[in-house]
């Protein structure tokens, strides 16, 4: 099958919709499949092979991480890709991708399926705040009901997502495949060569977090989860891995709250290398956003043996809801530093978690989630004739 796939984020932009875009690429090249990705350049060079397509970029008002694809330079790639013989365009990213998504599409004449990532009902209004929140929540009801009618099949990584569209009243088909996991990116970490680089004692309590810095991650809340462990565990230390908007502010936050000595921001670490390492620095991964759609870093962190304490809501319950390698905490900072403290001071506890967080992650293997993808791809095209 030849795919073709446009989205408004890339590497070297990190964040979940680039992993879940390189793993699904690398899965299908792997079973035979062409895959070319229409993608943004960025000030930073990042090394491409041939089956991606930079196209020139623009700053993205308040979000300087972002760029946005030029409309006319798409558009122009047409009658090249219409040579190629493309079966099925996969739209990643809801913004002007998807827009120029559709239109390649049509005149490709072949079927569109879009990704639906970001749950924006509980993300606009961080970043429009002047804006009555009531009015963003609508706007961003109608904006994903639109963009998901308009395509022949919509993938969401997780239940919790598909009862959000639904809700919303899509009437596309769609399909739970949550983005797989390469194991073997996570599985042979070095711990303590991580811990000895940044000078952290073998013995010291490590927690750690991955993720993009922002504010519906929810790091506040973590912050303030350390603060109430540092009580007990005076020299615990959390390891930040990522950056964002919220970075200036989650620095300050940490200066009132006394935690300067506790917590390392690490910024981003490279996914083939140092992060694999980092994860496996920590005795305890910790996460609080309320949001997610689906919940990677969770399933990374137990990929690499670490037990994983997080809040059960939206897309990270599918992940949690067995109970597997992870506690889950109430939506409680009190709650939440306990269930951190039992990992901490329970060995015999942790070492049983680490195992069965290994033992679960196998469950979401990258060839799975890409075969299931494949056949929602057949199933469309087949539509079409």
């Amino acid at each position: 099958m030849k795919i073709l796939m446009i989205t408004d984020v890339y590497f070297p932009r990190i964040n979940g919709v680039s992993t879940s875009i390189a793993t699904f690429k690398q899965a299908f090249e792997a079973a035979g499949h062409q895959l070319t990705l229409i993608a943004p350049q960025y000030l930073a060079p990042y090394d491409d092979d041939a089956a991606i397509i930079r196209v020139s970029s623009r700053r993205v008002p308040f979000d300087p991480e972002d760029r946005m694809l030029k409309y006319r330079e798409v558009l122009a790639l047409a009658p090249t890709l219409a040579a190629e013989g493309y079966d099925i365009l996969h739209i990643q990213t809801p913004f002007l991708a998807h827009y120029l998504g559709l239109k390649l599409a049509r005149r490709l004449d072949i079927p569109c399926v879009e990704s639906y990532h970001t749950y924006f009902e509980e993300y606009l209004f961080h970043y429009l705040p002047l804006v009555p929140d009531a009015w963003m929540r609508a706007l961003a009801r109608q904006f994903s009901r639109g963009q998901c009618n308009a395509v022949n099949a919509v993938i969401v990584p997780s239940r919790a997502m598909q009862t959000v569209l639904q809700n919303y009243g899509v009437a596309t088909p769609q399909h739970v495949i949550p983005t797989g996991i390469p194991l073997e990116l996570f599985a042979h970490g070095d711990g303590q060569a991580f811990r000895q680089s940044l000078g952290i004692a073998p013995h010291t309590p490590v927690l750690t977090h991955v993720g993009r810095i922002a504010h519906e991650k929810n790091v506040d809340f973590l912050l303030r989860v350390v603060q109430r462990i540092k009580a007990q565990q005076p020299d615990v230390m959390l390891l930040l891995t990522g950056e964002g908007p919220a970075l200036a502010h989650i620095k300050q936050l940490a200066a009132t709250l006394g935690l300067n000595d506790n917590i390392r921001f690490l910024g981003y670490l490279d996914r083939r290398t140092r992060l694999a390492d980092c994860y496996a620095a920590g005795d305890v991964f910790i996460f609080a956003s309320r949001t997610e759609t689906q919940g990677l870093v969770l399933l990374e962190s137990m990929a690499a043996g670490v037990p994983v304490v997080a809040l059960s809501i939206m897309g990270t319950r599918d992940i949690l809801e067995p109970g597997l390698g992870a506690l889950v905490a109430q939506d409680d900072e009190a709650d939440f530093a306990r269930q951190v403290l039992t990992l901490l001071q329970d060995r015999a506890l942790r070492e049983r978690l680490s195992h069965e967080a290994r033992d679960y992650a196998t469950r979401w293997s990258v060839p799975h989630t890409a075969q299931q993808t494949l056949a929602v791809y057949a199933q469309c095209v087949a539509a079409r004739r």
